[in-house]
């Protein structure tokens, strides 16, 4: 303890010191001009946001099914919109690392990342559309948590838990699951999702009105099976789906189904079942829709990318998880209703810690604490509308621009600590250009900046060089 202690004030003191390099030495190396180096970091975003948002609004149109009037008035302005505020996100940030340098008059350890992009981030959010700032801080906070984690256990102030990214993500789907099913508990896409994932059937009602449902739905069965005609088939292949059908039909419907359920058309086994292929189902063609790009790139000089498209590993691993995620559910859900005699809230709770072993087939710390930012962005929200907690207009803008200022931190000083995914964002809305700073004169902070690019020796013009290569440069 007392040697965490003393590596927390050692970092603390860094924290205040200074070299006194100029921003041309240590970020735009590939130019010594300040507004042509942003001005080309701009143009490249500008290029890199249009690529990403076009095609991006265009598939959410026409999945959502939009009308004409929406093409024609509110396509274009959105993606523009968003994609103004990508590039400003970037094109500012080197602007900000210029002017800071220039105000200051030297680099500290905050300045190149974090000083950098607090302005610029606040200011691109701005730019942004008020419905989309939302989920954007989600995002963003839920990596900034995820680096800081990382910088905790690098610098062995937090020590990692066996298996602990497994228990986060049991205990956060638990608490969503609960939330769920209670009565206004979640709305908008989080229900909605939930909703698609678990099934409508799930959704709570008092146990008396489940009763009173499956007796109507028992006698509305009944009835149709009285009057259903007794058409023979024209051909063998019409028996053959009636009767497979007929089979399927005995086989769901006939079986233990407690009163309480309300899968009325499944009994208990069949409805695990069907949950379990529905959503294996939905994750494996989510991953491979997610390669089809990469893989049709590649289908010209490799056809055998097609055959990994369909046989990824990664495609039924996913597929697995939600499966299972799903069966395991409804299955303990189901137990429970059985065992109880009655259909409650808390059987959430109780069914969500059923899945630490599911927990393996998707393990990874970032997914984990995304499900966590989200859960708790979702009880902040809840808490403001029940009045625990005070409402601030622009918190979500705030916590986006710290959360992004954070992830430029890691960026700059210490990329072995950035989630690799948004490291390589970074790379291409850049153009690459995040990669040419001179972290090697940003070691001396102790960060091990250059760690990844101890290769890479930026070629400076001496002219603009305040401090040579074979200066001994120390902290201010």
């Amino acid at each position: 303890n007392a040697g965490r202690a003393l590596a927390a004030l050692l970092n603390m003191a860094a924290f205040s010191k200074s070299i006194p390099h100029s921003c041309y030495e240590v970020g735009h190396t590939w130019n010594t001009s300040c507004p042509m180096s942003t001005l080309q970091v701009t143009a490249g975003a500008l290029e890199v946001s249009f690529k990403i948002y076009a095609p991006l609004y265009l598939i959410a149109a026409i999945l959502r099914r939009r009308k004409k009037d929406y093409y024609k008035k509110r396509l274009v302005p959105e993606i523009l919109q968003s994609t103004s505020f990508l590039t400003a996100n970037g094109g500012l940030y080197i602007a900000f690392f210029c002017i800071l340098r220039r105000l200051l008059g030297r680099f500290y350890s905050w300045s190149a990342g974090f000083g950098a992009a607090l302005p610029a981030s606040y200011i691109a959010i701005l730019i942004e559309r008020k419905s989309r700032r939302g989920l954007l801080t989600i995002y963003m906070a839920n990596l900034a948590t995820e680096t800081i984690f990382r910088m905790a256990v690098t610098r062995g102030l937090v020590k990692p838990l066996k298996h602990g990214e497994v228990l986060l993500f049991c205990l956060t789907a638990s608490l969503y699951m609960f939330f769920f099913r209670c009565k206004d508990g979640l709305n908008g896409f989080a229900f909605s999702a939930l909703k698609f994932i678990v099934g409508k059937e799930e959704i709570p009602t008092h146990s008396v009105q489940a009763e009173l449902s499956h007796i109507q739905s028992s006698e509305r069965d009944a009835q149709s099976l009285d009057e259903r005609p007794q058409s023979s088939p024209a051909s063998r292949g019409n028996y053959i789906r009636a009767f497979t059908r007929k089979l399927l039909d005995l086989i769901c419907k006939h079986g233990p189904r407690h009163r309480c359920c309300k899968h009325h058309q499944d009994n208990c086994i069949s409805y695990c079942v069907k949950g379990f292929i529905r959503m294996f189902s939905v994750g494996y063609l989510i991953q491979c829709c997610l390669k089809v790009p990469s893989a049709f790139r590649q289908a010209f000089t490799k056809p055998s990318r097609l055959l990994w498209l369909l046989y990824n590993k990664e495609n039924f691993q996913l597929g697995a998880f939600l499966g299972s995620f799903v069966s395991i559910y409804k299955g303990t859900s189901c137990l429970l209703r059985w065992l109880r005699n009655l259909d409650d809230e808390l059987h959430a709770l109780i069914a969500g810690e059923e899945r630490v072993e599911l927990g393996n087939l998707w393990r990874s710390i970032s997914r984990s604490l995304q499900v966590s930012t989200i859960s708790l962005f979702q009880d902040f929200l809840l808490g403001i509308e029940a009045g625990r907690f005070p409402y601030f207009p622009e918190a979500d803008t705030v916590i986006y621009a710290i959360s992004t200022a954070i992830c430029f931190q890691a960026a700059v000083m210490e990329v072995q600590n950035l989630r690799p995914s948004y490291w390589k964002f970074l790379l291409r809305l850049t153009k690459g250009r995040f990669s040419l700073m001179n972290r090697k004169v940003l070691d001396v902070f102790g960060t091990e900046a250059s760690r990844h690019f101890e290769d890479f020796t930026p070629k400076l013009d001496p002219r603009y060089v305040l401090c040579p290569d074979n200066t001994d440069v120390q902290l201010g």
